[in-house]
């Protein structure tokens, strides 16, 4: 039997989830790491937590906006190859537009140069110019809830990283994990698909049924009262 959310929206995450910008994400940073002399430690696609705050852990803080603005700019300018990952166009399409947000880690500019450049267009869009906090904090599902009107119990949230997961979690909404940034068990999402062609909408009345046709994992939530409905 698929793994069901019976939930009022959808809120994604971008990177990762709706579009796969990894190349042009870990070059920028790359670049970035020579100019400022230091080293993540792991893929920066991998890390789905806002740029000043990854930029604010490894530089002194005198310096921290200067490099903040630098990748900033470095990634704005980098485009090239990113693309809209397999199923989304169609569930986005099946979705009303009115129910569903997109809530990513990165800054204004750049959120709005990615979605050019793919040509996706939620009427809600929470950047972490948006938040005083961004992912793992609960910040901006919260807000993006708020934006659609709808309580972050009654959502649920679609990502590819854990600090997204984690953030989606503690703002009390189910969770979808989608493969790629991470292994699929290190998520801890309430269940996980290999991509968004593995999900499909159906809509009952004023709620979406959210269907998982290749469930990769089935995880139950430790606190399941915090979901309309998940099977």
């Amino acid at each position: 039997m698929p793994t069901e959310f019976t939930v009022r929206a959808v809120l994604f995450d971008m990177d990762g989830t709706l579009i796969d910008s990894t190349p042009a994400v870990d070059r920028a940073w790359a670049t970035w790491e020579e100019r400022w002399n230091v080293r993540l430690g792991v893929r920066a696609s991998a890390l789905g937590r806002p740029a000043r705050d990854i930029v604010a852990e490894r530089v002194p803080a005198a310096d921290a906006e200067a490099a903040f603005l630098d990748i900033e700019r470095l990634e704005v300018a980098d485009t090239a190859g990113i693309v809209v990952l397999p199923g989304v166009a169609q569930l986005l399409a099946s979705l009303p537009a009115d129910r569903w947000a997109v809530a990513t880690s990165c800054s204004a500019p750049l959120a709005a140069a990615r979605l050019a450049a793919t040509g996706i267009t939620p009427r809600v869009l929470v950047t972490a110019s948006d938040t005083a906090l961004g992912k793992p904090s609960p910040d901006p599902y919260l807000a993006a809830a708020a934006r659609l009107g709808i309580p972050p119990e009654e959502c649920l949230v679609i990502e590819d990283a854990v600090a997204g997961v984690t953030a989606g979690r503690a703002a009390g909404c189910a969770t979808l994990g989608v493969l790629g940034s991470v292994p699929g068990e290190t998520l801890g999402a309430d269940a996980v698909v290999a991509d968004l062609a593995a999900v499909r909408v159906q809509r009952r009345g004023d709620l979406l049924t959210i269907v998982l046709d290749a469930a990769v994992l089935d995880q139950p939530a430790e606190e399941p009262d915090r979901k309309m409905s998940a099977t």
